[in-house]
């Protein structure tokens, strides 16, 4: 495979905790937000589980199976681990496991994925996310252990941003405008932005690198705790972030693929994650032709890939599906 770093860019706009509940729901929040930007890319009704693959002109949406043939709920660090190394990590580990990764779930991560490949090859890549200090302090004395997402990262080499990216315009806070790391962690410097600015930040970013990946945790917060009104509100707010993203995205050169570990946001009547599918949205380069190769979250992997023009890693095996790789 000829490699395309340089010509190409992939990005990861993940939001933890998202699926697509089916119709007659009774407490989606998705039926009851104002989504104008995801619903004029990809029609009335997006959201809903039960309907095929979804394909316009700009952008692709694929039901994605989060459960991987594995029973019970997905979780965060297994799922994570699935998307950042195409490997189905809640059946090698035996079980879904989180929030933050067990032993064996870290030595899958540890052993490779997209961040090691896309260096490995020659390119740039970023955990554009980041981090106050106090987290880092946190991690140093133990209290605090890494979930998936930073463990890939930093086991390929790469440091985690943290405020002096977010003040130097080269990171995204996970609230998007940063308002909370000036409200809630004192950091009284930051630059507070618009929605649709973080949203244009997130597609500059993403441009300077071959692999990039934005994690935003918050939406399974919102799914864990709250009401039905204040998920609608987060809904919304992601909504118009996506629109100044989609509006400074180069369709050209990159692809941008939205999508989650498990569900939970979509159905508020419980405070648990679900086993319905979440949703993979594809915009930009070649996104229709990426979309009819994914079926489950050890896909996502080998799209990004594909994208970059990366080889096949040697811990991938080819024995088939559902996720046995």
């Amino acid at each position: 495979m000829t490699t395309l770093l340089g010509e190409t860019f992939a990005h990861i706009f993940f939001l933890d905790g998202v699926g697509l509940a089916p119709a007659g729901s009774a407490e989606n929040p998705f039926a009851m937000a104002i989504m104008p930007n995801l619903t004029g890319l990809l029609g009335e009704g997006w959201y809903l589980a039960g309907r095929d693959r979804v394909t316009t002109a700009r952008a692709s949406l694929v039901p994605t199976d989060a459960n991987l043939g594995v029973n019970g709920r997905p979780q965060s660090a297994t799922g994570q681990a699935t998307i950042l190394t195409g490997r189905n990590v809640p059946r090698l580990v035996g079980e879904h496991y989180g929030p933050k990764p067990n032993p064996g779930v870290a030595d899958i991560i540890r052993a490779g994925t997209l961040f090691h490949e896309v260096t490995a090859s020659g390119g740039q890549a970023a955990l554009i996310t980041p981090y106050p200090d106090r987290y880092f302090e946190a991690i140093e004395s133990g209290r605090r252990l890494l979930s998936s997402v930073p463990l890939a990262a930093t086991s390929a080499g790469l440091p985690l941003m943290g405020p002096d990216d977010l003040r130097a315009g080269r990171a995204v806070s996970p609230d998007f405008t940063g308002a909370g790391w000036r409200d809630h962690l004192g950091y009284d410097d930051v630059l507070i932005l618009s929605l649709p600015d973080a949203g244009r930040r997130i597609a500059a970013i993403a441009a300077t690198y071959s692999f990039s990946f934005f994690e935003h945790w918050p939406t399974d917060q919102a799914g864990h705790r709250g009401t039905v009104d204040e998920a609608v509100a987060h809904l919304e707010i992601i909504d118009t972030v996506i629109g100044g993203l989609l509006e400074a995205w180069d369709e050209a050169r990159g692809l941008l693929i939205l999508t989650s570990d498990h569900g939970n946001l979509e159905d508020k009547s419980h405070r648990q994650h679900t086993r319905n599918p979440v949703p993979t949205i594809l915009f930009g380069r070649d996104h229709d032709r990426h979309a009819a190769t994914i079926h489950d979250l050890t896909d996502i992997a080998a799209v990004v890939r594909d994208c970059l023009g990366l080889p096949l890693p040697t811990y991938i095996g080819n024995n088939g599906r559902p996720g046995t790789k």
